[in-house]
């Protein structure tokens, strides 16, 4: 069995080029095989596109191989986190691989022709979460380890800002109705059978808009949808709100996972509070191409094709709405970065526990912080961030030193629900009826539409449902915590999950164990209860729902979710081995790039890996592996307990440091262990010159610091120059290759 490492984005795929060396050089000899990967969204991009590149170019389509390698049983895969790519990246993207020679086509917005929709259609395999559904054959099984967990609690990070006990006007707002929380409808097909998406406009003219979906016995399939006149109603609404109440006005949406859908809401918002500009100058901005659903910047960005002095009057026109409007808040207060200036900048699963960590405040357009009205439009999720809000407006903030931890069950398995809906996601061409019609001809579910509305339609198999239920008893057996199902029977698709929740658990022995089936609203109050008192809870829940909680919580406990330990056990008896959040990574790689200091930490790598060379020794009988996993999570607790992550300033220990650390701990477990003598004998002297070399190590690690580095790229770097930044010190080198 081989130990697959997925070459991604940003600064994980950054701090791979210090850590793999290491991990080759420790596997030598032991039967463990380390073999990279390029997921990156470059390389998708370039494998994407074979016929339109020369032969030392192209790239094997390296996603599809591992989407067939998870569901075998040998599959082993460390998946780090990667760009979910908004239209924004992809553009930019694509303009660096041109740059750099690769005969890429543009990336065609509007198409207007077969050959251009069909251009657009192999674009849309690279957009969003592309690599998740087809990696993720099983359901997630995401926690804190006991060491991470036990560390936190004995040394609490200082991130969390009190709540004002003068009070707060932060608050969740989301619509009360035509939003894809009301509209949703859900039925579970009784035999397989292959279903079409058909718009049904006015005149009873069909144009069908999906082709098929084939649908498993048992299989659940929901639709709703977002009617964009109520929600530019909302919109503007909450605007009005939050200047009355003196309140920044924020948008939280994931507008890189939920490609089709999130982008259109966040454009509407830009529209809406841009109003009195975009509508005076509607002609200008359609003429410069340019795109409400990229952003404000994709707005400013295109002036300058403008004669000077209709840019400096649309300029003028978009600040006067600032000043109108309420205060926005900020991505960057020293660039004048808006929340609506870039739709993949507030990403809400990231976005929304920050603003709870910092005393429900964001930084406005003085950098500094300030209450805000929080938007969410859609009220699937929405209603249970309000819940903490007012959790800590009551009781203050909480405290990572005593609270307890919520961790998750996630249905996610073959595509599972929302994550899933992107190939299913359409923009109503019309006023008319979106329906989902069987291979017989007839209507399992239809919604009415308005021109320009969401329809979005997801599915979930049978199989991964059960595996979900199966996976949540298990973990309540081996933890002793209550499992809550987070299920809402007024939301039609939870309602579908609910019975089949119920016919699922009686299959297991669940004996002394406390199984809950909750609405969003009361298991997050469940949860919140039990976490002050210091109690654990499994949360098990969706696809969407496992990401946001999977940071919402980790953050106030741990400080970051990159620290959670991210197990899915595939439904054929392999592993994928998940390590951590990618969010913050744009900002590291941009320090990184002035500065040569790079703050990722790689803990999630290094947890990761504890239990993908568990499976390897289970699957093959490997007792070095075995000892490999056992002595690396001794150091990952010696790591952690001499505090040796990255720091965020430059010229202290940065990503490489660490890494170095780790490798330190690892050989001095590896030489002090008995049950392998020749593995004691290989690392005493491994250990003994990293230890006695550690001054010098990290002077050169240092020394590396304080000056822009060249890297060759964002979204496709050179390899050589990041190997090369990335080991700076010639001493750590030397003893590492001379393994």
């Amino acid at each position: 069995m081989k130990l697959t490492w997925t070459k991604t984005d940003e600064a994980p795929a950054l701090a791979s080029y210090a850590l793999l060396p290491i991990l080759r050089a420790y596997f030598k000899g032991t039967g463990v095989e380390i073999e990279t990967h390029d997921i990156s969204l470059g390389g998708r991009i370039i494998a994407n596109f074979p016929e339109c590149l020369r032969n030392d170019q192209k790239i094997p389509d390296e996603l599809t191989r591992l989407g067939k390698l998870a569901q075998t049983p040998e599959a082993n895969i460390i998946k780090l986190p990667n760009i979910s790519a908004s239209i924004p990246q992809l553009r930019e993207a694509i303009a660096e691989l041109r740059g750099k020679g690769y005969n890429i086509p543009d990336y065609l917005e509007e198409p207007s022709t077969e050959e251009e929709r069909a251009l657009q259609a192999r674009f849309a395999v690279v957009l969003g979460s592309a690599v998740n559904p087809v990696l993720r054959e099983g359901n997630s099984d995401r926690r804190a380890s006991r060491s991470v967990k036990a560390f936190a609690q004995k040394h609490p990070h200082k991130m969390m800002k009190n709540w004002p006990k003068s009070g707060s006007v932060t608050r969740v707002a989301h619509m009360s109705d035509k939003d894809f929380y009301g509209s949703e409808k859900s039925t579970t097909v009784g035999a397989a059978t292959n279903v079409r998406i058909e718009f049904v406009d006015s005149a009873a003219a069909v144009k069908v808009l999906k082709q098929s979906i084939p649908l498993l016995e048992g299989e659940v399939i929901d639709c709703a949808v977002m009617n964009v006149a109520a929600l530019r109603k909302f919109y503007a609404e909450q605007m009005a709100a939050a200047k009355a109440d003196n309140a920044l006005l924020s948008l939280h949406l994931k507008c890189t996972m939920m490609k089709i859908s999130d982008p259109i809401m966040f454009g509407h918002c830009v529209a809406v509070y841009f109003a009195d500009a975009l509508e005076k100058h509607a002609g200008a901005i359609q003429k410069i191409g340019a795109n409400v659903n990229n952003g404000l910047s994709d707005v400013l960005g295109k002036l300058d094709q403008l004669p000077a002095g209709k840019k400096a009057e649309i300029e003028a026109d978009v600040a006067a709405c600032c000043d109108k409007g309420p205060g926005l808040a900020m991505v960057d207060s020293r660039m004048g970065k808006t929340n609506l200036h870039v739709p993949n900048d507030v990403i809400v699963d990231a976005s929304m526990p920050v603003v709870i960590r910092d005393g429900g405040k964001m930084w406005n357009s003085e950098d500094g912080l300030e209450d805000t009205v929080a938007m969410i439009p859609d009220r699937c999720y929405a209603t249970m961030y309000q819940v903490v809000i007012e959790d800590c407006q009551k009781h203050g903030q909480f405290d990572p030193a005593t609270m307890g931890s919520v961790s998750n069950v996630g249905l996610m398995a073959q595509k599972a629900e929302e994550y899933g809906s992107h190939d299913k996601t359409f923009a109503a061409p019309g006023n008319g009826t979106i329906r989902i019609v069987d291979a017989r001809g007839g209507t399992l579910l239809e919604q009415s539409v308005e021109r320009g509305d969401i329809f979005r339609a997801c599915q979930t198999k049978d199989e991964a449902i059960r595996d979900w239920v199966k996976l949540a008893v298990a973990r309540a057996r081996a933890s002793g915590a209550p499992a809550v199902f987070w299920l809402d029977l007024d939301r039609g698709h939870d309602a579908q999950i609910i019975q089949k929740v119920n016919a699922y658990l009686p299959e297991h022995d669940l004996s002394g164990l406390e199984i809950k089936i909750m609405q969003p609203v009361d298991a997050m109050k469940f949860s919140l209860e039990r976490i002050r008192r210091g109690e654990d809870t499994i949360s098990v829940t969706g696809n969407v729902l496992r990401d946001y909680l999977t940071d919402l919580f980790p953050i106030f406990e741990l400080g970051t979710s990159a620290r959670m330990l991210s197990i899915v056990p595939l439904l054929q008896g392999g592993g994928l081995f998940e390590t951590g959040a990618g969010g913050s990574a744009p900002k590291h790689v941009q320090q990184f790039v002035k500065e040569g200091h790079l703050r990722w930490d790689s803990l999630g790598e290094y947890c990761a890996l504890v239990p993908s060379l568990e499976l390897i020794a289970t699957k093959t009988v490997n007792p070095r592996a075995a000892l490999l996993s056992k002595t690396l999570d001794d150091a990952i607790g010696r790591y952690l307990e001499d505090a040796r992550e990255p720091s965020r300033k430059v010229n202290e220990i940065d990503n490489r440091g660490s890494t170095y650390y780790l490798a330190l701990a690892w050989a001095k477990a590896l030489a002090a262990q008995d049950e392998d003598a020749e593995f004691k004998q290989r690392f005493a002297p491994i250990a003994t010159a990293l230890e006695a070399n550690a001054g010098k190590i990290t002077q050169e690690l240092l020394v590396a610091q304080g000056k822009p580095v060249e890297i060759g790229g964002y979204y496709f770097p050179d390899d050589a120059k990041c190997a090369a930044a990335m080991r700076p010190s010639i001493t750590l080198n030397a003893i590492i290759d001379g393994m």
